[in-house]
């Protein structure tokens, strides 16, 4: 390989734009209250249900987590353009669209982290109460079944999230143009609209 003789330089679309650092504040608060109610709640449901229902309920937690980390993705890979002709045409939704994506960051943010991290760490703790719960009720002789429920939900997790992710990829506008129809019916989207 030869030397690079040009130092290259891309256009930053978004270099210019100011850090919003009350969002970030208001949003790590709400995580912090969000994470701490949904730990406490599951671990109690944990203690207090089968082994069944407790392998239910994490099975729904980890969806909720594939479910908006794929959402976050779709939403900052749609592009603006095509809802600006539906808005044109009042199309029910496009106008909370093109919203959704002018606040990628902000919306992706809240799915991606907010939602989908925190179903990740109380999927995390829960698989945990479920294994000390395994390991308890058979004296400890279960230790290659808890070993392999922590491989599978973890393999559940990341494959679910990677199945996700190409979803979001190719259908990033219609997954979006459906957040805006939902939007549309909100009290956001009726002030919008």
């Amino acid at each position: 390989m030869g030397k690079i003789d040009k130092k290259v330089k891309f256009k930053q679309q978004n270099a210019n734009r100011k850090m919003n650092y009350q969002w970030i504040v208001t949003i790590s608060f709400i995580t912090l209250v969000i994470a701490m109610l949904l730990s406490y709640f599951s671990l109690i449901f944990m203690n207090i249900v089968s082994l069944t229902g407790a392998l239910i309920l994490l099975l729904v937690i980890i969806s909720l987590g594939i479910f908006f980390d794929l959402l976050g993705i779709a939403v900052t890979a749609a592009n603006e353009t095509p809802f600006h002709s539906m808005a044109a045409a009042k199309v029910k939704g496009a106008k909370e669209s093109i919203l959704i994506i002018r606040n990628a960051s902000s919306v992706a943010n809240f799915f991606n982290d907010v939602i989908g991290d925190i179903a990740g760490i109380i999927s995390g703790s829960a698989s945990s109460a479920i294994i000390i719960k395994l390991l308890l009720d058979s004296h400890g002789k279960e230790l290659l079944s808890g070993i392999i429920l922590g491989g599978l939900i973890a393999a559940i997790t990341v494959g679910g999230k990677a199945y996700g992710k190409e979803i979001a990829l190719r259908h990033s506008n219609a997954i979006v143009y459906r957040i805006g129809i939902l939007l549309s019916y909100t009290k956001i989207g009726k002030a919008r609209g």
